[in-house]
């Protein structure tokens, strides 16, 4: 099932709307702010029947 929750981008504080497939179980990976362009680490939680639980934004160059 693909969801777009909208998470704060953690260097400028815009929110932004990220495409998860929740299908794919807990994921980590990395995607660039859509308005200032720095790498959010993404870390996508789902719970035993795939529904989405939580969405970590956190800035990449910490």
């Amino acid at each position: 099932m693909i969801e777009e929750p909208s998470v704060a981008c953690p260097y400028c504080g815009e929110m932004i709307t990220v495409v998860v497939d929740t299908t794919a179980g807990n994921q980590r990976y990395v995607e660039d702010c859509f308005v200032c362009c720095q790498p959010i680490v993404l870390t996508i939680v789902t719970d035993d029947a795939g529904e989405l639980e939580r969405v970590d934004a956190e800035p990449e160059n910490v």
